[in-house]
């Protein structure tokens, strides 16, 4: 690419400055101006101008097309995008210089799965007591895009957004806080994945749904009640018809899937 570089004094110090210009001072327009595309799929743009120029063209790692001086619009296009890192450049000669505008472009991919589960907790839950879910959310990108929802029945409880910037699929976490109580018996806990990809992206968000985890919880006054009768020999499984506070997963389904 042509560069000119220009050679500033100011007092004592001299500064090498680079005068390539920028996107906002390129006159070509991209069409669509903003690319998202799912990893794996088809991409075409266009790069137009409506001055007279010396050569249009795109420079970019898969899809090049090569400087066109008859030409006043070209197709940058991929048949199969797989490449994440991807940056695409329509660039054009004219008034003895050359100007570069960058393609934004989005390459997603949806989640392979997104499970729930109680962690490293097994066994009887206790009313009152603290514990932590896990929503596990496998090989999803970009993750700066993705939004982790939680929801308790039909309510959403939480949100987790994140700021890593890494463009490759990556796997991540997000924990939820519960308290068991017994007004919470039978509810049910789910987690969502959601892509955020903006005007241009797929729309509704492409969202994968976890499955259920449903809360059983017996109140403390059941089981002192239970372990207070006669006969009464351990196990609150046999003393109290519920159980002692526990949660029971739903039988596995698999996960649903909305794009």
């Amino acid at each position: 690419m042509l560069r000119f570089f220009g050679l500033f004094c100011l007092s004592a110090f001299c500064l090498l400055v680079s005068l390539t210009d920028t996107n906002a001072k390129c006159p070509v327009e991209f069409n669509p101006k903003r690319v998202v595309v799912r990893y794996g799929s088809s991409v075409s743009v266009d790069c137009s101008t409506t001055i007279t120029h010396k050569g249009i063209g795109w420079e970019a790692s898969e899809g090049s097309v090569p400087m066109k001086r008859d030409q006043n619009l070209i197709t940058w296009s991929v048949q199969s995008l797989r490449l994440w890192d991807i940056l695409p450049i329509c660039y054009m000669n004219y008034d003895s210089a050359q100007c570069e505008s960058y393609l934004p472009v989005t390459i997603y991919k949806t989640p392979d799965s997104v499970s729930i589960s109680t962690g490293d907790h097994t066994g009887p839950m206790t009313e009152g007591s603290t514990y932590e879910l896990h929503c596990d959310v496998v090989n999803v990108a970009p993750v700066q895009n993705l939004i982790v929802k939680w929801y308790k029945g039909e309510t959403l409880v939480r949100t987790e957004t994140f700021t890593d910037t890494t463009k490759t699929p990556v796997n991540k976490s997000s924990t939820l806080q519960i308290t068991a109580d017994r007004r919470d018996d039978g509810v049910q806990y789910r987690c969502e994945a959601e892509l955020e990809l903006g005007a241009e992206g797929p729309q509704p968000p492409p969202t994968v749904i976890s499955e259920h985890i449903q809360m059983t919880v017996a109140s403390l006054g059941a089981l002192r009640t239970a372990h207070d009768a006669p006969g009464w020999s351990g196990g609150a499984e046999r003393a109290c018809g519920m159980g002692v506070p526990y949660i029971k997963a739903k039988e596995p389904r698999s996960p649903m899937f909305w794009w």
